[in-house]
């Protein structure tokens, strides 16, 4: 059984740096996203550790879990956003209070999906692969990105449809700012191994690759102990995005999350766009992904709306989702089943 957290009009945001904090030259891009919130009618409510940024982490991994845990506690606060990802988020998973956890979203990605995987995975509550606090302080959002809220309001029981995008962002322009933040300039064309058309369904998980991967093996990362006992073994359907892993590591690491069971009893994988995704002596993703078709026999849908080339979807882990693909034209339904 999965229990979906509930957003509610008005509520508290909850912001922590459970893996990489912010520099003090930034701490204007925080000021911005909280601005934005609090426009939106939400209240912010600031940890300390997201003030500070040293050795590749907002501080030693006991602090940021106990504010985290404090966060997860507290029943003034509705949802919790980090400002944005990092590196050494693992640090902090061998404190943190899973047991005492309140029912509310977490909503990030990047570094940020070790948190909500294992989370969803420990505990059966949904979490939420989507924006970053700091990507949400522009004027307004682009209709792909502000679905966050639309998605997360979502009742038990009920579903919602996302569509792809119109354009995506090829390049950061940090120096460039625009009112949304994202320069979507690029045409979004999600693609399929075998069939242009398709559709999929299955239970959703994932994450980025480059760090969910290390939960292989450990007490955070066993995906068929939650399949029986929160998904009745139900299938997966995996959405995964790759940060910065070479291709050949990227081949590496999914021969390992299938050697590790993670894909035993999964209905589909979804590949994100990256910009790492550069060919290593004409190996290419794309040869990844056939390969990997070839293996587990299941359908393979790439360059999606998910991870560092933004805008991006919400997914939810734990939700029942049904994905279509027709035309380069991608949907995405979720129904927050039990």
């Amino acid at each position: 059984m999965i229990r979906y957290p509930s957003l509610n009009e008005g509520t508290t945001i909850g912001v922590t740096a459970p893996s990489s904090g912010v520099k003090v030259e930034l701490h204007g891009l925080l000021r911005l996203s909280f601005n934005r919130m609090e426009m939106q009618g939400f209240n912010v409510v600031c940890g300390e550790t997201i003030w500070t940024q040293n050795k590749a982490k907002s501080s030693p991994a006991k602090v940021r879990a106990i504010e985290l845990n404090k966060m997860m506690r507290d029943d003034q606060i509705g949802i919790i956003i980090p400002p944005w990802g990092g590196e050494l988020l693992i640090e902090i998973l061998e404190y943190l209070d899973f047991d005492n956890f309140k029912s509310k979203w977490i909503l990030g990605y990047s570094d940020t999906s070790v948190l909500l995987l294992a989370i969803t995975l420990k505990t059966g509550i949904a979490t939420a692969h989507g924006t970053n606090l700091i990507d949400l302080r522009g004027d307004f959002s682009d209709n792909t990105t502000a679905m966050w809220q639309s998605v997360l309001s979502t009742k038990t029981g009920e579903s919602i449809i996302q569509y792809s995008s119109e354009k995506y962002q090829k390049e950061w322009k940090h120096s460039d700012p625009s009112p949304c933040i994202f320069h979507l300039t690029e045409q979004t064309y999600w693609k399929a191994i075998q069939n242009t058309n398709i559709k999929i369904q299955g239970r959703l998980l994932g994450g980025c690759i480059d760090v969910i991967r290390h939960l292989f093996g450990t007490p955070f990362g066993d995906v068929q102990h939650f399949q029986k006992n929160h998904l009745n073994n139900e299938p997966v359907l995996w959405y995964l995005e790759n940060c910065e892993l070479s291709t050949t590591d990227l081949r590496r690491s999914l021969v390992q999350m299938k050697l590790a069971g993670w894909f035993d009893n999964c209905s589909g994988l979804l590949f994100g766009r990256s910009d790492a995704n550069q060919p290593i002596d004409n190996y290419t993703a794309e040869d990844i992904y056939k390969e990997l078709y070839e293996e587990l026999q299941v359908p393979i849908i790439y360059d999606i709306d998910c991870g560092h080339v933004p805008p991006q979807m919400t997914f939810i882990n734990g939700a029942y989702a049904e994905i279509e693909v027709k035309d380069g034209r991608g949907s995405v339904k979720q129904s927050f089943k039990h």
